[in-house]
């Protein structure tokens, strides 16, 4: 991997890290550029191979696509296991599945380093307080500025050293391994996009018999070889006429209670 490959990587990292300000907040850093599919487009129109790199993402947010960020806590910090597990893997030639053997791990490193550079940047808050007391404003907003350099440092520098560093390490690492071990991490990348998927639908399933709408998706694409946009479009239709006749005996409750009170006034 090429110098400034690896610093493009690092600065895409930066910027779609969590509690970074700069992309609209968290809404275009770490729900945007820092989710892996995104991480994967853009790993692929650095790297030169944009197909490869969409796959990796895919595969890498298929684990993690039940994941939520409840006030700013970090179950597993995805943007890191993007953006180093992926352009490794694709450095190394491996796929999808190297990627993903890649990913847990920094996952869970990133949590750690999370943690970590927001105690740090904790003190330049309690900075800006003491400003704000004393009324100086251009302080307040130096403190802000300056503790967003943690995130940088962390984030920048360790993607980029890593990806320019580690890119001939992981490579003769793909190359070392057992076939054996190569098959496990083939079966285990089929197998944990499985269980994100489990985990998002215990999220968004209410009712046990929801399951059968996911069910019957599944089997109209498998064996109908029907598009995502056109199982879509089915799945917004069902879902209309399921909000219709909820609706229904409401509507008519207040119809009918409209009615009586017309009744009354005569």
């Amino acid at each position: 991997m090429e110098l400034w490959q690896a610093l493009l990587i690092g600065f895409f990292a930066y910027l779609g890290r969590n509690q970074v300000p700069w992309l609209f907040g968290t809404t275009g850093g770490w729900y945007g550029i820092g989710r892996p599919l995104v991480a994967g487009l853009i790993i692929g129109l650095i790297m030169g191979d944009v197909t490869t790199g969409v796959l990796c993402g895919i595969a890498v947010q298929a684990i993690f696509i039940g994941q939520i960020t409840p006030g700013g806590a970090v179950p597993s910090d995805l943007n890191l296991a993007a953006f180093i597990g992926i352009p490794l893997a694709m450095a190394a030639g491996g796929g999808a599945e190297a990627a993903i053997a890649l990913a847990i791990p920094l996952g869970s490193l990133g949590v750690a380093l999370h943690n970590f550079t927001m105690t740090v940047q904790s003190y330049f808050s309690h900075r800006a307080d003491k400003y704000a007391e004393k009324g100086n404003a251009d302080k307040i907003c130096l403190m802000n500025i300056i503790g967003t350099l943690p995130s940088f440092i962390e984030r920048f520098f360790l993607v980029t050293i890593i990806c320019y560093f580690g890119a001939p390490f992981a490579e003769k690492l793909l190359s070392a391994l057992p076939g054996a071990v190569l098959h496990f991490l083939q079966i285990g990348g089929k197998m944990l996009p499985a269980l994100g998927f489990a985990l998002l639908l215990k999220q968004i399933i209410s009712e046990r018999w929801m399951i059968m709408l996911f069910l019957f998706g599944w089997v109209l694409t498998v064996n109908t070889g029907m598009t995502t946009t056109s199982l879509v479009l089915i799945a917004v239709a069902i879902a209309l006429l399921f909000v219709m006749k909820k609706g229904n005996p409401v509507a008519l409750t207040s119809a009918g209670s409209i009615a009586e009170g017309d009744e009354y006034d005569e």
